[in-house]
């Protein structure tokens, strides 16, 4: 008795060792980039929303009017819009603070340089298809009216900024054109297509109802989107 109880014993443990394999094959079956898109935080490109200005950073301003402000309430909006259509969309501030405070990194004393590089070093963290800045324009003059969109010197950020900008045109019934920003650092610096919106000028009186009003903001938003959107279905 004693006997074939030791004989079945063995054999189930034989028979234990010989599937092992086959359930460590089965496993091994799953490739290593499926485990691990699943587990990544962000598994698709996505549009960079860049809210300019922040926190100490007020921007240019009129009265009391802080362009930091208008940009985060139009960013806002192009955020929740962007998502509504299905895009995969990160906003980079969503209250009022500077981005140089996040920034433990750069040895820069400079609080602007720091500003700068964490808001560029956001695009290379994450996967990032493109980048559209947020910002609020002043002209010398009062006349001087209208979004105003500002591109890399690359062809796939030129197209991004004319397909905006006529969006923009047919908001505030104008004929602005783009231009290269030479000057600016994220457009220097980020490595995919990238813009930066000038939305309208404050120093013009009906710009500024538009960029002040929760209506005239939507309305900037949806330009922008309609743009980004006219520019991903021609690549």
């Amino acid at each position: 008795m004693r006997t074939s109880l030791i004989v079945i014993t063995i054999l189930s443990l034989a028979l234990c060792l010989l599937t092992l394999p086959i359930y460590a094959d089965n496993f091994q079956q799953e490739p290593e980039d499926s485990r691990s898109n699943q587990h990544h935080p962000f598994p698709h490109d996505v549009i960079l929303i860049d809210a300019g200005h922040g926190g100490i950073d007020g921007g240019t301003s009129y009265g009391d009017i802080l362009e930091k402000d208008i940009t985060l309430e139009i960013s806002r909006r192009l955020f929740m819009l962007l998502r509504s259509e299905g895009y995969h969309a990160v906003l980079n501030r969503d209250g009022d603070y500077a981005l140089s405070d996040d920034n433990r990194w750069h040895r820069s004393k400079s609080r602007h340089r720091r500003d700068l590089a964490q808001r560029k070093q956001l695009s290379s963290e994450i996967p990032t298809e493109l980048v559209v800045s947020i910002h609020v324009n002043w002209g010398k003059s009062s006349s001087n009216s209208g979004g105003i969109v500002l591109h890399q010197a690359e062809g796939r950020s030129f197209l991004l900024a004319q397909s905006i900008q006529r969006q923009l045109n047919h908001l505030y019934t104008k004929s602005n054109r783009t231009s290269v920003g030479k000057p600016f650092y994220l457009l220097n610096t980020i490595k995919v297509p990238a813009v930066i919106v000038e939305t309208g000028f404050l120093s013009n009186p009906h710009d500024r109802e538009k960029l002040c009003s929760r209506d005239g903001q939507m309305r900037i938003a949806e330009a922008i989107v309609d743009g980004i959107a006219d520019y991903l279905t021609t690549l």
